[in-house]
């Protein structure tokens, strides 16, 4: 049950990583993800390899049966990187955006844990606590991504319709 589970939380983080990588690093799309306009363009590039690398690490050598210990480090280095963002979105007060962030290093240290093995002997969760965690984890940051994706839809930022512009509509109204 525990393998099946971290297989399904790592495809499923591997994927996402890999869908916001690739735009950073072909320089299409990036208007999707906030604040990179205030990113210098190599910054962005080197943000989108590291995402497109973790995505890659995370689940390859498993599934070629080689290096194999490379997959907890790759998922160390996705919560490195989304605990960065989480910041970046906390201080220019975008909470949804933070705890979205938050919740995907969450995912990825939960898989770092789970796959330690790998490396060598580390710190370890019981399958008891760790599969119920991922079963949290997962719909969690799926009813998150959900939640941001309605917020900030192009029908209410098209006229600056977004939440921080509610009294600037009822006044117009």
């Amino acid at each position: 049950m525990l393998n099946s589970t971290v297989w399904a939380a790592q495809g499923f983080l591997a994927l996402f990583f890999f869908a916001a990588g690739a735009p950073k690093v072909a320089g299409r799309g990036i208007d999707r993800w906030t604040g990179f306009d205030q990113v210098p363009r190599i910054m962005t590039i080197v943000i989108g390899v590291s995402e497109v690398a973790g995505a890659t690490v995370l689940v390859v050598p498993m599934l070629v049966d080689r290096l194999e210990w490379t997959t907890p480090l790759a998922a160390v280095g996705i919560a490195v990187i989304s605990l960065m963002a989480a910041g970046f979105h906390l201080r220019a007060r975008e909470r949804l955006a933070g705890i979205e962030t938050a919740l995907w290093a969450s995912l990825a240290a939960s898989i770092a844990i789970a796959r330690w093995d790998r490396l060598a002997t580390g710190p370890s969760l019981s399958e008891d606590l760790l599969v119920p965690l991922l079963f949290v984890l997962v719909p969690a940051v799926i009813a998150n991504l959900v939640l941001l994706a309605r917020a900030t839809s192009p029908a209410r930022t098209r006229d600056g319709g977004g939440p921080e512009h509610a009294e600037a509509r009822s006044v117009r109204s």
